[in-house]
């Protein structure tokens, strides 16, 4: 930051006026750090972020530290959890624990990679086609109107049937191809919405360049938008690997938690009770889902400043009750009642100010 003491502001005669004026330099690296903590001070993101890190943590060292070899057995067939096997054992007395490890990194790696590419397809496509006015425009919201008509599930099912075995980035781009339409019409719409922003027509007015408008004007006004498709399609990738897997498509040697889930059906877990089995899998794709969706809150919150003011309105509402009951419940004790219900009041006002 730099200063300067003084500024001449005004003329009168021979006179001139000044006044101390500070000017602050303010770089893209500090505005990344005032965002980065506005943020992570939400505790949605935090407890969405330390989750997922957690899960992402398990798929990277999880072949490392996988007690056992998940394809050998090494213990009695459908073992309860137990000291020596933390998750039980197959009905072929393989370790669950180590099928477990093992397949949480390829899982993983097939919901980002699909996510990552049908995020960017669906930026490209839904904001060239709401900001450009020409052919191309309307060609690529044509392209994104095909692809929605695409029955996705039938379609991975022939293209999964003839992919490489264990090629799970081409998977996960087979699965990003067929599921980035619906991100593109959301973005389009919203960028529709923000083109005829004041903002969006002075920067048109002033000169600026279309991609300088598109990356600095309307970019940052679609990041909540961007940020949910990517989020949803990170577990809507993962589920999609689970089912093929579920459905016998695909190398079933290899272990991730959809073919665990393929082998619980295939050998009737579920009828000869094995819980331990099935659930570790099933359960840690929801916990994948409930943790970005965490994040996600956290990012409306954050970008939308309204959700951030109810936020704070409904805090201090249930304040305000808890308040209000100690001062019933304990009218001799030294809480001063008539200091909590001028809390109250105020509160009220202010809520009733905002909306």
């Amino acid at each position: 930051c730099r200063a300067r003491p003084t500024r001449e502001i005004g003329r009168f005669g021979e006179m001139s006026i000044t006044a101390n004026v500070n000017v602050t330099k303010v770089t893209w690296l500090s505005r990344f750090g005032a965002s980065f903590r506005r943020i992570f001070g939400s505790w949605k993101v935090t407890v969405g972020v330390v989750g997922m890190g957690l899960i992402i943590l398990v798929g990277i060292i999880g072949p490392y530290v996988a007690p056992f070899d998940p394809t050998t057995a090494t213990g009695p067939a459908l073992q309860a959890p137990s000291w020596s096997h933390w998750f039980g054992t197959s009905l072929s007395g393989q370790d669950v624990l180590s099928q477990f490890l093992v397949g949480a990194g390829p899982s993983l790696l097939v919901g980002f990679v699909a996510a990552a590419f049908s995020t960017i397809l669906s930026l490209i496509f839904g904001l060239l086609s709401a900001y450009l006015r020409s052919v191309i425009a309307e060609l690529l919201s044509l392209v994104s109107n095909v692809f929605l008509v695409i029955p996705t599930l039938p379609l991975l099912i022939v293209v999964g049937a003839y992919l490489p075995n264990t090629n799970y980035v081409l998977l996960a781009l087979v699965i990003g191809l067929t599921s980035w339409a619906w991100g593109a019409r959301v973005i389009r719409a919203q960028a529709l919405s923000l083109k005829s922003r004041d903002y969006i027509l002075a920067a048109q007015a002033t000169g600026e360049s279309t991609w300088r408008v598109l990356l600095f004007e309307l970019l940052p006004g679609l990041i909540p938008v961007i940020a949910a498709s990517f989020l949803f399609t990170v577990t809507y990738a993962i589920l999609t690997e689970a089912g093929l897997a579920f459905l016998g498509i695909g190398d079933l040697t290899k272990w991730t938690w959809g073919t665990m889930l393929y082998w619980t059906q295939n050998d009737g877990a579920f009828l000869q009770g094995a819980w331990w089995w099935y659930v570790p899998p099933g359960l840690a794709i929801a916990l994948v889902g409930f943790f970005l969706a965490f994040i996600n809150f956290g990012i409306d919150e954050f970008v939308n400043s309204r959700l951030r003011v109810t936020s704070k309105m409904k805090r201090g509402r249930a304040l305000a009750r808890f308040r209000r009951r100690i001062a019933r419940t304990r009218p001799n004790s030294p809480l001063d009642a008539h200091a909590v219900l001028e809390v109250i009041d105020d509160l009220e006002s202010t809520s009733d100010h905002v909306l």
